[in-house]
């Protein structure tokens, strides 16, 4: 598999384009191009650029709502419930983190959940938007049905990952995982290379471990069974009903307290998404100096790098550590992109009016 090399900057105005093209404003277009590629500044292939194609689909044929108008549906001075009406996820979900920081700084803590959105990048994004504002973030959403819980073979619960983020230095502590052993877009971009999945990840639509992205994939999108398993793999030895809860609890925080769709769902109303969100904002200047706190996690994180490492490793990383280095190496160095994901832009700069990419740089 051939990849390329394209500087950020050109990336950034290309997807900029792509979606005024679609019928989104400058700043709406620009704010969807910075969760995006905040993706694979941090080196996330799965959520980056390669889902363009994705959310290609999704406005073209409709479940984006290029005029929706979200509403505050509930609201407490602590709290709010937004129906995105099927709004583009990435505004929505800047929108609801936005109005959660507000609260947080005015009364210590903000909880916003919404209902009815779209596919809203990575998580991570929303939960360093409070870290970068002082405050501590959370983030979650569920997904279409793509986990199966443990013991099962049929895809109940989404990827839904959990997102924690907290100032410190010399970079913010930022922690965002999926639920499940790995996300839907790992299977993406393993079906693009065309390689095997390593046994443990998934299970086909008899409830047996497959190594064939493509027939898992198309399982989830046929909904004919199987589907990847739970963080800790299958049944209990391992741990895997601890993957399962922590999915649970993302569904709780995002469906359940919303009034939407649970995973299992989702995108079964014809034309609509159906996803759900939630965000969090604690002012943890609530428990103490918030200088002294911050000071207290940056030198346990140092800590934690100066540890003693295992045989055969000179380095631990701390969260968030690997994406400051990635986004340092990319800014300097271009994005990278496999050949499919190049050709699919074409397609797509030629069906917005883009201006197309130029031949890019050979990684």
């Amino acid at each position: 598999m051939q990849y390329y090399r394209i500087p950020y900057e050109k990336l950034k105005a290309f997807c900029i384009g792509v979606f005024q093209g679609y019928g989104f404003s400058e700043s709406e277009s620009a704010q969807i191009t910075d969760v995006l590629l905040a993706a694979d500044l941090s080196g996330i292939e799965s959520h980056g650029i390669q889902r363009l194609i994705r959310y290609h689909k999704e406005i073209t044929g409709g479940l984006v709502k290029l005029d929706a108008k979200p509403e505050i549906i509930k609201e407490t001075p602590l709290s709010a419930v937004i129906e995105g009406n099927d709004a583009m996820g990435q505004t929505l979900s800047v929108q609801a983190m936005e109005l959660a920081i507000t609260k947080a700084k005015q009364f210590g803590f903000g909880m916003v959940t919404v209902r009815n959105s779209n596919h809203y990048g990575i998580a991570g994004y929303y939960a360093n938007m409070a870290a970068e504002a002082g405050l501590i973030g959370m983030c979650m959403t569920n997904t279409e049905a793509i986990m199966v819980p443990t013991f099962g073979r049929q895809a109940m619960l989404g990827t839904n990952p959990i997102a924690f983020a907290m100032p410190a230095q010399p970079h913010n502590y930022v922690f965002d995982a999926a639920t499940t052993v790995v996300p839907r877009g790992k299977l993406e971009v393993y079906v693009k290379r065309g390689n095997a999945l390593p046994i443990g990840w998934a299970l086909d639509e008899n409830g047996h471990d497959s190594n064939e992205a493509d027939r898992v994939l198309g399982n989830i999108v046929q909904k004919s069974g199987g589907g990847i398993l739970p963080l800790g793999g299958s049944g209990e030895l391992t741990a895997g009903y601890k993957g399962y809860g922590f999915a649970m609890l993302c569904e709780i925080a995002t469906a359940i307290l919303s009034g939407g769709t649970t995973s299992n769902y989702i995108y079964k109303t014809p034309g609509r998404a159906n996803i759900c969100h939630c965000f969090i904002a604690l002012d943890y200047g609530m428990f103490g100096d918030k200088a002294e706190i911050e000071a207290s996690l940056s030198k346990f994180l140092q800590e934690l790098k100066d540890s003693d490492k295992a045989q055969g490793t000179d380095r631990i990383y701390v969260h968030g550590e690997k994406e400051a280095l990635s986004r340092q190496r990319v800014l300097a160095e271009g994005i990278s992109l496999n050949e499919k994901t190049y050709t699919e832009m074409r397609m797509i700069a030629e069906r917005t009016g883009t201006t197309a990419l130029l031949p890019p740089v050979e990684a």
